[in-house]
């Protein structure tokens, strides 16, 4: 799977199924939401409002699902390994795919994801703990409330990597060239400065571990709008599972600096 094209090649016939971020690397990753369309305004406003947790790629018109500006030959209903569906902020069940789910109604958003700059970070010798242990990255739940938009509001989610701690400037000097993936972290060290009770908890993802003299750094992380959806309760939203993300055709270096 050495592109973008491939990986959601292999993801829509269905053999891979697990998270992404090992997948295509080099090529940038989003975060997707997917809601009717009179919540698509407000949405957007909330990304606008909160660019660090939901920087927009990409839009897709109410009833489009190829997304012309990020991979326009995808199909945002099939290239993804797994999705969610959430009705009235409930979880109601994770899916393959979402033909069955799909209507003309439907306007989708392709978020910027911190997946993408853990290639730069590889490069620069800056150990990536969820990939080396083959496990989906921890994201939490914070005490930092975004900023509200119409019907949108709710906590900050970020994603966590442990760092060791000699290498926690030059992780947040590489990382804060991708502003569209995130950027740099929005904090590092004690985890209950932000609401962070136990980080062997994640609110998402699995717990990795934190090796002696390591820091962990935290991102903020396009799996924040699925904590205001829980809070809002929209009749229906659908969204990527975390860390299960959509592969564009775009290579990181593309957003650099952006």
């Amino acid at each position: 799977m050495n592109s973008g094209k491939s990986a959601r090649h292999e993801i829509r016939i269905g053999n891979w199924r697990g998270p992404t971020p090992s997948l295509a690397l080099g090529y940038t990753q989003a975060n997707l939401v997917v809601l009717p369309r009179r919540y698509a305004f407000d949405f957007f406003l909330f990304c606008q409002r909160n660019p660090k947790s939901c920087p927009i790629l990409d839009v897709c018109e109410n009833g489009d699902y190829n997304p012309i500006l990020t991979a326009p030959t995808a199909d945002i209903r099939r290239d993804i390994p797994k999705y969610r569906i959430y009705r009235e902020g409930h979880l109601e069940k994770e899916v393959d795919d979402i033909l069955e789910y799909w209507s003309k109604d439907m306007v989708s958003f392709l978020l910027g994801c911190s997946f993408t700059f853990e290639n730069a970070l590889l490069k620069a010798g800056i150990p990536v703990r969820h990939i080396e242990e083959n496990k989906n990255v921890p994201m939490y739940i914070t005490n930092i409330e975004c900023i509200p938009a119409g019907i949108f509001n709710g906590p900050m989610v970020v994603s966590m990597r442990p760092i060791p701690r000699g290498l926690v400037n030059k992780a947040i000097e590489i990382t804060s060239k991708f502003p569209k993936v995130h950027g740099a972290p929005i904090h590092f060290s004690n985890p209950e400065d932000i609401g962070i009770s136990n980080i062997n908890e994640p609110d998402f993802g699995d717990a990795v571990t934190i090796k002696t003299g390591e820091v962990p750094v935290f991102w903020a992380c396009g799996v924040t709008p699925q904590a205001a959806i829980m809070r809002i309760k929209p009749e229906i939203v659908i969204t990527h599972a975390p860390g299960h993300m959509f592969i564009t055709d775009i290579k990181d270096e593309e957003l650099m600096g952006i």
